[in-house]
């Protein structure tokens, strides 16, 4: 089930969401944030958060927010998470769906993600399955821990004319 977060499942999410920043693979996010700082950034100033629960489990999220202001308004960022036990089962998919409608019903006419790292390839394979083109490329945007600089893909999907 995906619904709304609350501040008591993204403390429930916490331990992924510090794995997934702490790795420093996918998230341009200071890893030593606390969780209140997380919560603020994931949570607060975002439209909206949302969690993907399974037998009262929190095994993904994700938050929808616009790209831009002002003339830029109708294009919205969405982030994703995902617990590692989880991974692999679809739940990205259904998160990234769920969050299109959203962006729909907010108005929003496309979805843009400003920096994908390039050497997240599952999550690159994703989004293009579910009809987002690659737009761009940003040149070693990313220290990765074990490979050093690596480019970031800008991608980008119109949801609606």
């Amino acid at each position: 089930m995906i619904r709304a977060m609350t501040q008591a499942d993204f403390s429930a999410f916490w331990p992924s969401f510090k794995a997934v920043i702490q790795a420093q693979q996918s998230y341009a996010f200071d890893p030593d944030m606390s969780e209140q700082q997380a919560f603020q950034l994931w949570c607060e100033l975002p439209l909206k958060s949302f969690v993907f629960e399974h037998k009262q489990q929190i095994l993904g999220t994700y938050y929808i927010k616009p790209n831009a202001m002002g003339p830029s308004k109708h294009i919205c960022n969405c982030g994703y998470m995902v617990s590692e036990a989880a991974r692999g089962k679809g739940i990205a998919r259904k998160l990234c769906e769920h969050s299109q409608d959203i962006a729909l019903e907010l108005g929003f006419k496309a979805m843009q993600f400003n920096s994908v790292v390039a050497t997240n390839t599952v999550a690159i394979a994703l989004w293009h399955k579910l009809g987002f083109a690659t737009i761009g490329t940003i040149p070693k945007a990313y220290l990765h821990p074990k490979l050093g600089y690596v480019d970031c893909l800008i991608m980008h999907k119109q949801l609606s004319d």
